[in-house]
């Protein structure tokens, strides 16, 4: 990674998930757990399709490879099973910010304690061990199950990009944009864990 400043593997284990770095035995296991096309009736991209899957994660284990994102899988640890992914991209080692983005997980951990989780020891990482200044966001400014994710995990909003990306189909979109800064992690991180605790005692 770009100044070392993410070391290679990267494993992040918590009470019912752990994180580990996407590898190329990893990706068949993934693609069977995209294959609901629920997850993907608000995202740009259907990864539940073989021919947008496998490139697209093809390419983020090259990524990882240049310093430009750094690709994990969601594993339940209860059942040993990929369950989703999750990602660093748009990293700037210089400027001490990166972004957290193509997480999903299957429908049946929806409401679960696995996207809290998820992003409690990414940021955990980001906040503490590469001392980030900023983490960023983002979402289709109509997905409103993504907006709120990130809305309840303490992202705070910053606007609206009109026409930031250009859909698979040539419709123009408009991007949400998130970020947690290093001043807000205290806060957030009680907040998070609070959250876990009361999903976990129902």
């Amino acid at each position: 990674m770009n100044n070392n400043w993410i070391n290679h593997p990267v494993l992040l284990k918590g009470d019912e998930i752990e994180l580990l770095p996407l590898e190329k035995e990893h990706l068949e296991n993934l693609f069977l757990a995209a294959a609901n096309k629920e997850i993907w009736e608000l995202t740009s991209v259907n990864y539940s399709v073989e021919e947008i899957f496998y490139p697209n994660f093809n390419n983020a284990i090259n990524d990882r490879e240049k310093g430009t994102a750094y690709p994990f899988v969601i594993v339940h640890k209860h059942s040993n099973k990929i369950i989703g992914t999750t990602r660093f991209l748009e990293i700037y080692p210089n400027d001490k910010k990166l972004e957290i983005g193509v997480t999903w997980i299957m429908k049946e951990y929806w409401g679960t304690t696995v996207n809290l989780e998820c992003k409690l020891l990414l940021l955990n990482y980001c906040f503490e061990t590469l001392k980030i200044n900023r983490v960023q966001f983002r979402a289709k400014d109509n997905n409103l199950r993504s907006r709120k994710a990130i809305e309840k995990i303490g992202g705070q909003f910053e606007g609206i990009l009109r026409k930031d990306k250009t859909e698979p189909n040539g419709v123009p979109r408009n991007t949400a944009f998130y970020s947690i800064l290093d001043d807000d992690w205290e806060n957030v991180k009680l907040s998070i864990k609070k959250q876990i605790e009361i999903k976990a005692d129902r």
